[in-house]
């Protein structure tokens, strides 16, 4: 069949190229073609058809995740149809939504000026617009609005107030009111039946009794009864805030208070002079001292020389002793009626300061044992300090217990100056920069440096870390100070202008939380020392700030601790068991 379509359709070719001369063959012939597929029914391909263009021509869900078909632009951005679920979390409601149930728009109105519309609104049936551009669009009964000339019921005259009460009382309400004033002028009456009802605190509050002129003869005991027991109370007050008089006398121990020269039981020995600046770490006991039949709370040495030691005893005595030849107690000084807390020399050791727990600050002759003067405000004193200055040897600090630093003149016995701006109990007074500026430190977590003579803080030290400190000595070299602090830890501050705390020096190891542990200085600064509340003194190295030593000193507390300021390696201690220890 192909063939002859071929030889048939070359025939065709040749009679249109033009030839002239006629065709002597036989006309074309055309077959019909034949196909050997079989017959397809297309009415499912044209259902589908159309079932496409119906998906084409409607919305496509925004919430299905593939299509079946491929859309066009304009169907993927046409708008979304039909509500939007109120609870929806995502999509397009979700940015216009910020209520549960739909979009609610912000609005700033005074509660006031609702208050004002609303009450207006409730009387009148009228108010202001909220939603008109201008205040002045009102809503409601205009016709009221035009008759109370747009007053709200907030700014109504006092005359149409009165007006629309008086109009809206009844005559029964008149007779009501005029009784309930005078019901209420009897309440208020005390000498009604109905005050005293309305009163009543008890069943038999409402009887009305005639005033009592006389008492009986039982008030009248139980009065003098009660006052003779206020007196007596007042008076045991005012016993107790006096310090107890104990007369001031002194002992003296020793076999002479004058040697064959005529030279005085206290001068220091000729021969007395540091022979080595380089300081050793004690480590054995060579001597105690007993005397004290009660704990001793503080030691001092006698000032450059060291050959007597001076204690404080929590048995009312404080005694001196000698270092260098018997290893006696050479005098004993009576004149506190409490234990002593605190005693100072003078810079040439003839006289000295104790402070007591009777309140009183007394001043001693060293070689004599007499009293000199005494001091007292009616509160404990803490600390007592001397000026260093040689010139002012006269002026005297005490820590109070009442939270003040108080400075007497010990030639006029009068006070000079108070420095009371501590929160607490102050504790120590150490003076530095030349003995123009004092640090102290107090109950209240706080350092306080003043200017001497000065009543103001120049510099104020509190962080929320810090914790009482007890103690505080001062470095040989005058530039820093190393604070006890109750949290079982020795810290250093620098005396400089700023007083800064030195974080790269802290010394710690030892237990002295609840003990006022003295903390002091070898002479050469190399060491530091001080005693713990388990009988032990411990030595660190300044530089290092490494324990050195420990050396178990006394049964129970170690409260005290000084270093000999001429013999390099000897160490005094003193505990709570009353003993007094020298070590080298």
């Amino acid at each position: 069949m192909d063939l002859l379509r071929s030889y048939a359709d070359e025939d065709i070719e040749k009679d249109e190229d033009g030839d002239d001369e006629p065709s002597t063959s036989s006309p074309a012939r055309r077959l019909l073609a034949k196909s050997s597929a079989p017959t397809v029914d297309d009415t499912a391909l044209a259902l589908s058809c159309a079932t496409a263009n119906r998906k084409l021509s409607r919305p496509i869900d925004p919430t299905q995740h593939s299509l079946a078909i491929n859309p066009t632009y304009d169907q993927l951005w046409a708008p979304i149809y039909g509500p939007a679920h109120p609870f929806s979390s995502s999509g397009v409601p979700q940015g216009l939504r910020n209520h549960k149930l739909g979009s609610v728009e912000d609005a700033s109105i005074n509660s006031f000026l609702f208050d004002e519309q609303y009450n207006t609104f409730q009387v009148f049936g009228y108010a202001s617009d909220p939603s008109a551009p201008s205040a002045d669009a009102p809503v409601g009964d205009l016709e009221a609005l035009r008759k109370n000339n747009s007053l709200s019921v907030y700014n109504l005259p006092p005359s149409l107030h009165k007006r629309q009460r008086v109009e809206q009382k009844t005559p029964a309400e008149d007779d009501d009111e005029e009784a309930a004033e005078e019901e209420r002028a009897e309440v208020e009456n005390p000498a009604t039946d109905a005050w005293l009802s309305k009163n009543k605190k008890s069943p038999w509050a409402g009887k009305r009794e005639e005033l009592q002129t006389e008492l009986t003869e039982e008030q009248k005991k139980y009065a003098e009864e009660h006052a003779a027991k206020k007196k007596k109370k007042e008076e045991m007050g005012d016993e107790r805030e006096k310090p107890e008089a104990v007369p001031d006398k002194s002992t003296f121990h020793g076999k002479e208070e004058k040697d064959y020269q005529g030279r005085s039981w206290i001068a220091a020995p000729k021969d007395a002079k540091a022979t080595n600046d380089h300081c050793y770490i004690p480590k054995r006991l060579v001597h105690t001292w007993s005397g004290h039949t009660k704990g001793v709370s503080a030691i001092r040495f006698f000032p450059r020389h060291g050959h007597l030691i001076l204690s404080a005893g929590m048995d009312t005595k404080v005694k001196i002793w000698d270092v260098v030849n018997s290893g006696k107690c050479m005098r004993t000084y009576m004149g506190h009626s409490k234990a002593v807390r605190d005693i100072s020399f003078c810079n040439d050791g003839t006289k000295f300061l104790t402070a007591g727990y009777d309140k009183l600050i007394k001043y001693w002759d060293t070689e004599t044992g007499k009293v000199i003067s005494s001091f007292s405000t009616g509160k404990v004193p803490y600390v007592v300090k001397l000026n260093p200055d040689d010139d002012k040897q006269n002026v005297l600090l005490a820590g109070m217990s009442d939270k003040k630093i108080v400075q007497w003149d010990m030639n006029t016995g009068q006070i000079t100056q108070e420095y009371d701006q501590h929160l607490g109990a102050v504790n120590t007074i150490t003076f530095v920069d030349d003995n123009r500026r004092f640090v102290t430190s107090s109950d209240d977590k706080s350092l306080r440096v003043w200017e001497f003579g000065i009543p103001v803080v120049i510099k104020y030290i509190s962080e929320p870390h810090m914790h009482s400190m007890p103690s505080i000595s001062l470095h040989p070299n005058t530039n820093w100070l190393a604070a006890q602090s109750l949290d079982n830890q020795i810290l250093i501050y620098s005396t400089r202008e700023r007083f800064q705390l030195n974080k790269k020096k802290r010394f710690a190891g030892h237990i002295v939380a609840g003990y006022a542990c003295q903390v002091n200085f070898s002479p050469d600064g190399r060491f530091v020392m001080s005693g713990d509340g388990e009988g032990r003194c411990w030595f660190w190295d300044w530089k290092s700030c490494k324990v050195f030593r420990t050396l178990k000193c006394h049964e129970g507390v170690c409260i005290g601790c000084e270093w000999h300021p001429l013999e390099q390696s000897k160490v005094a201690t003193c505990g709570w068991d009353g003993l007094i220890k020298y070590w080298d």
